[in-house]
């Protein structure tokens, strides 16, 4: 068997489903992938898919809104590797649609926690491990301002605002920070949002995996 140090080591926040698990799938033909997600059960599929594919990946069954776990984290790829080539960020908490003056407030602080709370820790934490070869990727999705999507729409563009300062700080100095647009796609996150969309006109996650990597070069 080839060594884990032989790979290049592709942490992917939010890998067990949709688009998360299909980078995380299309990564392990070149990488080692630390696939992190709070279903356990979604984990190991996608690492039974890995791994019949020829691929490898370590799986962390832990929650981005735990300071704590994100810290031990971070530390033991520090420890056992030394460094990551590539993070990819597609966690996020999709709240119901609601009208603003509907926001659940649970559902509210969920989403603060998860979409802007975790990245901002995350960021510090991943940084060194990049260093400046490394590449982190996130993932816009435009819904600031639309109609019933205050909850999910503003917490989103304030995961991108952060992504952005990073990217722009970062330009001469390295890590390399991209900020990527996917196309809709068949989605379980998608569905809920628009539940009577046509699937057939959406792409694959696969496909966009695919194609948003081949980006990065």
């Amino acid at each position: 068997m080839t060594d884990l140090h032989d790979f290049p080591i592709a942490l992917v926040t939010g890998a067990s489903r949709g688009l998360g698990a299909a980078i995380a799938e299309a990564l392990a033909t070149t990488h080692h992938v630390v696939a992190v997600a709070r279903t356990v059960g979604a984990l190991e599929e996608l690492d039974d898919r890995i791994r019949a594919a020829g691929g490898q990946a370590t799986l962390a069954p832990m929650d981005i809104i735990t300071r704590d776990a994100m810290a031990q984290l971070c530390r033991s790829i520090h420890d056992r590797w030394g460094r990551l080539a590539l993070w990819v960020h597609t966690a996020v908490h999709a709240a119901p649609l609601s009208p603003a003056d509907h926001v659940d407030a649970r559902d509210l602080e969920r989403s603060i926690a998860t979409n802007v709370s975790a990245t901002g820790i995350l960021i510090p934490y991943v940084a060194p491990l990049l260093g400046r070869e490394g590449q982190a990727v996130f993932l816009d999705d435009p819904r600031a301002g639309a109609k019933f999507f205050g909850a999910y729409g503003a917490t989103k563009a304030a995961q991108i605002a952060l992504a952005r300062s990073w990217q722009a700080e970062t330009a001469r100095t390295g890590p390399r920070v991209h900020v990527l647009a996917p196309a809709p796609m068949a989605t379980a996150t998608r569905a809920r949002f628009f539940p009577g969309e046509d699937r057939e006109t959406l792409a694959h996650p696969r496909d966009e995996a695919t194609r948003l990597l081949a980006l990065l070069g």
